[in-house]
């Protein structure tokens, strides 16, 4: 229970404040101590009134603070110590013992680690959670990443402030956060280094290239290296289990290697010290270092590649760095770079040699902007009717979500009964004034939902709302919240707010007048928050794609609840229709118990897409909601009771009609297990489309795989919805379209996207449709929801974001060539990457749809 408190705890906290809080900072570094082992630093500056939880406090509790790495193979060597104004005991918040640290003083953790020989760089992050007297923040993640150097004892130290940063790295001051933005910096400016002593030598290698055409034919490629005095490189054949090797990789094929490339220079042989006397082949600084390559050009394009090489001092060592070269056997010319430099006249400047600065490994800056992509989406090639603006869709959507939630809270009896008492109140005085007085109460419970909408796009913004909508663990953590809402529907346990929020509430209340009126609806919102809070969090999270949808769903939302206390103060006979309280509405709230235990399997689904567990299916999703419509229809017929029942003596009409409802709701539930034989998988019901996983994701029936041969050249080939053959990466895709001379129909997708999946299963399923995208179309179904690691971290040069799974990289490429982040959107472009007509979103309707794609591709053939 104490688990769930802290759940709910969190969601009530990210939903209730508007301003955006960051009551720590973070300050880290790292120091070598012998061999492999090094010991991290982390200092948290606490803001006065705030507390941040120990790594060693209850776990029953608050989120304790948490070490975690990246980088495979770190060791922890001993117990952690924490220093600080430490403080245990009762907390009132969690009900729990707990250990945290106060701000009087810095908050000092000290962790010792050995990493595996030759490492020469680590990131992680650091998990915490800090909380004051009345409220917490969600956990937060810290992410920090550290070069690793032997032999030097000086600090390399990064914080959340702007502050110079590890070598090549830039801080991001984004609030609650230390974000390190890792960039390939311009060959031409130098590194500035915090070591003092190492001020004169910014740049202790410079390379040049050059090419020569032997007797035979084939080709000499030089690689000359500038050593400065007291800085090493290390060879081609030298022992990778210590320092990196240097290595020459070619980009292009057209290129046979014959023999072993031959180094000149001064060269030293021999255990190394900085790492662990590993036995090393190195060349000093002294004279120039050289490479002299021999090779065989099967054609006169030009050879492209790189040089990857480590430079090191008696100190340390920088970080890998890679040299791009390029050679043109034609006109027996070289240049470093991925192009020939010219002077401006056009002839090739005669200094190739480029400053080598070095770039962190594994990290990459990725320029999406597509020009011509942008140019044609405002103004695309043809006029196709059924393009639209997919926000307002839906917004219009959330709008209708909420109100209908509205109605639903309405019957729970946390509201219903206070509809007569309040509007009684009011009507107390003359009928002008009652009437004046309800328009002002029902005013303001709309002003307090739609604040509390405002909020939450305040604190996490429109991108965060989407991957909230997405992430694994928000969605998991959704499932667990609804699941004890589900219970707490059920009767086993009630949920309340904090006693002392309503009773401060009510005593404003009494003060009357305007003020007095809003905190008599600001009250309602408190005590009625343990029927109305599953409701509210379920549309929430229905709208959590749009950066206005929060708004716009509360106020639906509150517009259906504030409704009725307007009119029944305007028209107070109108109460003596209501039917009276009783009985029915603990049914009610049982049979919303039900449907909050649905949903929550909607959130696990979604966790489960987007993190390829492979867990939650098709037939074990289904088959779960099919054995609630089971349980729900028992429960109506009164064969199943909950702690809060009356008796049943007798079945009402009413238990009677909705009984059968739910129960023939229930067998339509199970025809969903019938085999299309279209599709090649499970009949896909289109009233509940968008919310089980895809048909085809499903245990037991065969799978469909995509063409080899084709699959064989482009590795994201694979079967999509309806298996339909399609690919999930954009360049890949494109590359095909081209070589097959047909137009490409862009799909902006996601695995936790309910309107995609209605899109799939009511619209693509239609034969026309789905012959057309098989056929007259190349499919590529971009998931901006994936998980997936990226092979190495990517950084957005336009947005200025860190991009770690593939899920980000297709958000990002969707957000800055189409100025859109909500899905679906379906986009029909031609192979040169021009827009055909206006992108689509969600949209029902196979008619419309199909004359929409029709029209593209009529545009495509009459601009081919």
């Amino acid at each position: 229970m104490r688990f769930f408190k802290l759940l709910i705890l969190l969601f009530i906290s990210s939903i209730t404040f508007g301003q955006e809080l960051d009551p720590v900072d973070w300050t880290y570094d790292i120091k070598h101590v012998s061999g492999d082992e090094f010991m991290l630093t982390f200092i948290a500056d606490i803001e006065q009134g705030w507390t941040v939880y120990s790594q060693f406090t209850n776990d029953e509790g608050p989120v304790p603070t948490t070490l975690n790495f990246e980088t495979e193979g770190i060791e922890k060597v001993g117990k952690s110590k924490e220093t600080g104004k430490k403080k245990e005991g009762f907390d009132k918040i969690f009900e729990i013992d707990v250990i945290k640290f106060l701000a009087d003083e810095p908050f000092k953790i000290e962790q010792k680690i050995k990493v595996p020989s030759g490492l020469k760089s680590m990131s992680g992050y650091l998990t915490y959670m800090t909380c004051d007297k009345e409220k917490c923040l969600p956990p937060t993640d810290v992410d920090f990443t550290f070069e690793l150097k032997k032999g030097d004892n000086t600090t390399v130290t990064s914080s959340t402030e702007n502050t110079p940063k590890i070598t090549s790295a830039e801080s991001v001051d984004e609030p609650g956060k230390n974000k390190i933005r890792i960039s390939n910096v311009d060959s031409n400016q130098s590194e500035e280094k915090d070591n003092s002593k190492n001020q004169a030598i910014k740049e202790p290698v410079k390379w040049n290239v050059d090419i020569s055409k032997n007797s035979d034919g084939t080709l000499a490629l030089k690689y000359n290296a500038d050593i400065a005095k007291g800085w090493t490189v290390y060879s081609l054949y030298s022992n990778d289990d210590g320092p990196v090797p240097t290595s020459i990789t070619f980009e292009s094929d057209n290129v046979e290697e014959i023999g072993k490339a031959v180094e000149t220079g001064k060269k030293k042989q021999g255990p190394d010290p900085l790492f662990d006397n590993v036995e090393v082949i190195k060349f000093l600084g002294d004279t120039p270092y050289t490479i002299t390559q021999t090779v065989k050009s099967k054609d006169q394009n030009n050879i492209k590649g790189y040089l990857t090489y480590m430079a090191c001092d008696n100190s340390g060592c920088l970080p890998p760095t890679d040299v791009d070269f390029i050679f043109s056997p034609s006109d027996v010319r070289a240049s470093l770079g991925t192009e020939f430099k010219t002077n401006g006249s056009g002839a090739v400047d005669s200094d190739n040699s480029v400053a080598a600065v070095p770039i962190p490994a594994g990290v990459e800056i990725l320029d999406q902007e597509i020009p011509s992509l942008k140019t044609s989406y405002l103004s695309p090639v043809g006029d196709c009717e059924g393009g639209e603006n997919t926000d307002e869709k839906s917004l219009l959507w959330s709008l209708i979500i909420g109100f209908l939630g509205g109605l639903l809270a309405l019957l729970t009896p946390c509201v219903f009964p206070m509809i007569p008492l309040t509007v009684s109140f009011f009507t107390k005085d003359t009928k002008r004034k009652g009437w004046v007085n309800g328009m002002i109460y029902g005013a303001s419970i709309i002003v307090i939902y739609v604040s509390l909408g405002l909020a939450i796009t305040a604190i996490f913004g429109d991108e965060a709302l989407n991957r909230l909508s997405t992430n694994w663990i928000a969605n998991t953590l959704f499932f667990l919240i609804f699941v004890v809402f589900a219970f707490s529907f059920f009767g086993y346990y009630e949920i309340r707010l904090p006693s002392s929020w309503s009773t401060k509430s009510d005593t404003m209340a009494d003060k009357g007048g305007f003020l007095g009126i809003f905190f008599m609806a600001f009250t309602l919102a408190l005590v009625s928050f343990s029927c109305t809070g599953p409701i509210i969090g379920s549309a929430l999270v229905s709208s959590a794609s749009n950066a206005l949808g929060p708004a716009v769903v509360m106020f639906g939302f509150s517009v259906a609840l504030a409704l009725p206390f307007g009119l029944f103060a305007a028209f107070p006979a109108w109460l003596n229709t209501l039917p009276q309280s009783g009985g029915w509405m603990t049914s009610v709230k049982v049979v919303l118990g039900f449907l909050e235990l649905a949903f929550a399997f909607k959130f696990l689904s979604v966790a489960d897409l987007t993190s390829h567990w492979g867990f939650l299916r098709y037939e074990l999703f289904l088959g779960a909601w099919v054995i609630i419509g089971i349980l729900t229809t028992l429960y109506l017929f009164g064969k199943i009771k909950f702690p809060h029942d009356s008796p049943i003596l007798k079945l009402s009409n009413t238990r009677k009609i909705f009984g059968t409802m739910v129960a023939l709701f229930t067998v339509y539930l199970a025809t969903g297990f019938m085999y299309n034989e279209t599709t090649k998988s499970y009949n896909s019901l289109s009233v509940i489309s968008g919310f089980p996983p895809p048909a085809q994701y499903n245990y037991f029936l065969d799978e469909i795989k995509p063409d080899q041969a084709i699959k064989d050249d482009y590795s994201s080939y694979s079967i999509c919805a309806n298996n339909i053959p399609c690919f999930k990466d954009y360049y890949q895709g494109l590359e095909y379209a081209k070589k097959q001379g047909k137009p490409v129909f862009l799909d902006f997708t996601g695995h936790g996207c309910v309107n995609c999946r209605k899109t799939e299963e009511t619209i693509w399923i239609d034969d026309e449709i789905r012959s057309s995208l098989i056929n007259d179309w190349v499919l590529v179904s971009l998931y901006v929801d994936d998980d997936k690691k990226l092979d190495k971290t990517l950084w957005s040069k336009k947005r200025q974001k860190k991009m770690r799974n593939v899920g980000n990289k297709w958000a990002d490429f969707q957000i800055i060539n189409f100025e859109q982040n909500s899905q679906p959107l379906y986009v029909m472009m031609t192979a040169d990457q021009k827009v055909l007509a206006s992108p689509r979103g969600y949209k029902s309707g196979i008619d419309e749809y199909q004359e929409y794609m029709e029209c593209g591709l009529e545009t495509y053939k009459n601009n081919k």
